[in-house]
Parts: C-alpha cells; structure tokens; sequence
C-alpha cells in the first residue's frame, strides 16, 4: 500500500505537468490509447449500398464533420470492406462500409460474414432513383434470414433528382408516416415506392424502417442541406440502444458549430481515459496523457494557441475546490485497486467511471473556457466550475459502454 501513495502524488504531478505543457507524452498516450480501443469496443455501423449511394455524405452528416475527408480516413480490413473510426485519434464509433456490391465478377460472401460479425446496426443506402438495387436487396435478404430479429434501416438518398424544375424540399419533412401529401412530387412517390415493392418483404420479424433524405452541399441551393437528417436520427433511436447520438451530438445545449464539433471528441478521449483508468498504476502515466491531449485537440478547434499561460489559468479558474475534489475522487479509485479480491473489481470499475468522468468534465469545462477565449477573453469563473460540476454529474449518460458481444 505504501508504494501506492508514493506513487500517488506523482499521479497528480503528472496531471499537472501534462495540462501545464503544450507537448503530450506521445508514448504515454499511443499506449493509453491501444489499451483504450482494447478495453471499449466501438458501436459498429454498417453501411451496405452501392457506389454513389451516398454512404459517405450520410456518415459526414451524422458525425458532424462537414469538412473532413471521409474518404481518405477510411482504412481496409478485408478485400472491399473499410473502417472508418471516428474521431480518428480517440473514436466513439465506428463505420463500416461494404464496396464493390453490383460489380460485375465480384462475390461479397467474405466481406460480408466479417461485416456481419462486427456490426451493431445494419444500415442500407440506395439513391432513390435507382431502381437497380438488387445486389443490396440480396445481402439484406441474406443477413435477415441469418439473423430474422435484426431490425433494418434504409435510407433512401438523393431525393432532389426526382424534383421537377425549381422543386424544393417540402416542409415540415412529411415522410415519416403515411399517407404522404400531395405535394410530394409523382416522379418521386413512384420512385420511392418502386424500391420498397422491388425489395417486398423481408425475412424475420424485426422492424424495417425506410427513411427518404435529402444530403446536399450549400451551393446546391436546397436548404435545408441535410434533408431528413432527423429522421434518420429518430429511426436509430427507436431500433438500438447504442447511444449514438448521444456520442456525438450531445443535446440541446450545445451552444454552437465549435461545441458540436468538440462534443465527439470530448467523449472520445474520456472513453479513452476509462479504458485505462481501470488499471493500477497504468493509469498514472497514461490518463493525464489523454487529458493534454483533449485540450490540445479542443484548442485547435477552437483556433486557440494552447499553451502554458492558457492552461496555467485554465487550472486557476477551475479553483482549488475543484482540484481538491479530482484529487479526493482519484485517490479513492486508485486506493481501492490495491484491496485484496475487491479492489480487482471494485476498483477497476471505479477507476474507469473516475477517469471517464473526469476527462469528460474537463473537456466540457475547456469547451467553456476556449469559447470565451473567442468571444472576448474574458472567462467567468464560477460559470466554468459550474459547467464543470454539471459535466461530472451527467458523464454516466453519456460514456455508457457499447453492447458487448450482443450484435444489433
């Protein structure tokens, strides 16, 4: 025991240092982060469609990444298949998308068994004015025969291309219960409605939900440019319990563009921070690593320059009561670790909820903190304890853990 509380002020000396120094401990934090990714698996979703469907623009929307190269981050993991992790350096989910369906000398078994092993949610993609949908259709068919309790999304896409001369999306968005109104255009409503008779119906019970949208750039001229995008979100809701939106929206109170776009990456790095929290020790070295980290992330978001003055009153702001009471919280977790047969579960379940908890408030607190910074640089104090406090409180909502091995 006593080596622990040796080691326990270097814990916090190093929490310090790593805030206090723009520079990360790059090696300290590859660590915590493969142990991370080890200790939380991601929410998989898999998207299946043909080239053009739109999977792309889809995943740009949910994620809030307007500008991102989708594409470019995407990695192999079979022959077609690619993985798509996000945010990139501590994700929250993970995308998955099957090419190559309807290409001419191309069997997808392979691609999709590994695709159906690791998927929490099965999403299917089709431009709503192609009719040529059977190859998608086929592994829909395919993954609901092997698996009739699946529910199933479909998005069809592109809706625009069926608009006659100067159409515009139809507000409110009409297409989440039938009949639709008359003013959906014809060519449209036999579009649509030829892709679902195309498909008929599927094997199994579970749900099959079908959501038109609309994803646009803004000099397209159709606004809103993400048509159904909560439509969508609504559907992922109702058939999976994965916390997505959750993950990276985070709700209402997202003040704006620069605290949507923080929101993932925030909750990333705390789920980072969990994954290594509830390790003994490890956890000194590697969970300030990914604290720096998030700030350093969130500063560059907020086209701020990060550095020891910002963060030297960054700390000051946040008050000794804070400090006292991340101090009093982690000696707890990390005390309990060291008690014989209890502190192995206890307390590696109390160390991963502290450092979560913590990492997540911190980077709500920054979110604050840089947001002023912005607007006027001047920092209201008790505003930012007080974000910090609400963060701490409402954590457990947010870094609730993925399903386990259960798919879908």
């Amino acid at each position: 025991m006593s080596r622990h509380w040796r080691d326990f002020p270097d814990y916090w000396r190093r929490l310090r240092e790593a805030l206090l120094n723009p520079r990360v401990d790059d090696q300290a934090l590859d660590t915590a982060l493969r142990e991370a990714r080890a200790r939380q698996p991601l929410p998989v979703l898999w998207l299946i469609g043909k080239a053009q469907a739109g999977k792309t623009s889809i995943i740009r929307a949910l994620t809030g990444s307007e500008t991102a190269e989708i594409g470019n981050g995407f990695q192999p993991c079979t022959h077609t298949a690619r993985i798509y992790d996000f945010p990139a350096e501590a994700p929250v989910v993970r995308f998955l998308d099957t090419r190559g369906l309807g290409e001419v000398a191309y069997d997808p078994s392979d691609d999709i068994h590994y695709c159906e092993s690791q998927a929490h949610l099965l999403l299917g993609v089709m431009k709503a004015t192609d009719i040529r949908q059977d190859a998608v259709f086929e592994v829909l068919r395919a993954v609901r025969r092997r698996h009739p309790e699946w529910p199933a999304l479909i998005a069809q896409t592109g809706l625009h291309e069926a608009y006659p001369p100067g159409g515009e999306h139809l507000q409110p968005y009409p297409y989440d219960r039938e009949p639709w109104p008359p003013q959906v255009p014809a060519d449209l409503t036999r579009a649509l409605r030829a892709q679902r008779n195309r498909l008929g119906t599927l094997p199994g019970s579970a749900p099959v939900h079908w959501v038109p949208m609309d994803l646009t750039l803004p000099e397209d001229g159709y606004e809103p440019v993400h048509y159904g995008l909560e439509a969508l979100w609504t559907a992922i809701e109702a058939v999976s319990t994965l916390g997505l939106q959750a993950r990276l929206r985070g709700d209402a109170r997202l003040r704006d563009v620069y605290d949507r776009a923080a929101h993932p990456h925030i909750v990333g790095h705390a789920l980072a921070a969990a994954g290594v929290g509830a390790l003994p020790l490890v956890d000194l070295v590697g969970v300030p690593a990914v604290q720096a980290n998030l700030l350093r992330v969130l500063a560059r978001l907020y086209k701020q320059d990060w550095n020891a003055r910002m963060a030297s009153e960054f700390l000051s702001l946040l008050g000794a009561g804070v400090g006292i009471a991340y101090l009093a919280r982690t000696a707890g977790r990390e005390l309990i670790k060291f008690v014989p047969w209890l502190g192995q579960t206890v307390g590696a379940v109390w160390g991963a909820t502290a450092s979560g908890a913590t990492t997540y408030a911190l980077g709500k607190a920054a979110g604050y903190y840089f947001a002023s910074q912005r607007r006027h640089g001047l920092v209201d104090a008790e505003a930012l304890r007080r974000i910090y406090a609400e963060a701490l409180a409402n954590s457990a909502s947010v870094l609730k853990p993925p399903p386990g091995e259960d798919r879908l």
